[in-house]
């Protein structure tokens, strides 16, 4: 089982939030949301991992949760450490990262979220009506990001 309960830094009111079924074009609205407000923060070299992962949370509500509700959440770190990213859901089923083969045409989001955020992981609600699945991009340290934010931690089974 991939859950993963980290000890959430309170990043504060979301800069960003949306309600709503997602479809085939909601990844790019809302990429274009990301950009716009990464670029407001000043951050916009994280654009390109950010986009990429929210695109992959997006695609595995819209694939795999019945009724494709979902809500996204985009917040600013605090002292400009970077951005944080939520996509919660109303199904209880945990997506897991497969190592399939090459030619499959699935299972390797979560494996691209985790090669492109500096952190993720995934909360289930405490009554089983859904989970949480978030990211963090952080600025690294030679823009001004904190250098022991920066420990990544072994990637995940």
């Amino acid at each position: 089982m991939n859950l993963v309960l980290i000890p959430r830094r309170d990043p504060g009111d979301p800069v960003c939030r949306s309600d709503f079924i997602l479809g085939e074009h909601s990844a790019r609205h809302l990429r274009r949301v990301l950009r716009l407000c990464l670029q407001a923060w000043e951050l916009p070299f994280l654009a390109e991992a950010a986009e990429l992962a929210l695109t992959e949370l997006i695609a595995n509500v819209v694939r795999h949760v019945p009724g494709r509700r979902g809500q996204t959440l985009i917040y600013q770190l605090s002292h400009d450490e970077g951005v944080r990213v939520e996509v919660a859901d109303g199904s209880p089923v945990v997506p897991v990262a497969v190592k399939g083969d090459l030619m499959d045409d699935g299972g390797r989001g979560l494996i691209l979220v985790n090669a492109v955020t500096d952190d993720w992981g995934i909360e289930k609600r405490w009554d089983g009506s859904g989970k949480t699945v978030w990211f963090e991009c952080l600025t690294p340290p030679e823009r001004g990001g904190s250098r022991f934010r920066r420990v990544r931690r072994p990637p995940r089974p």
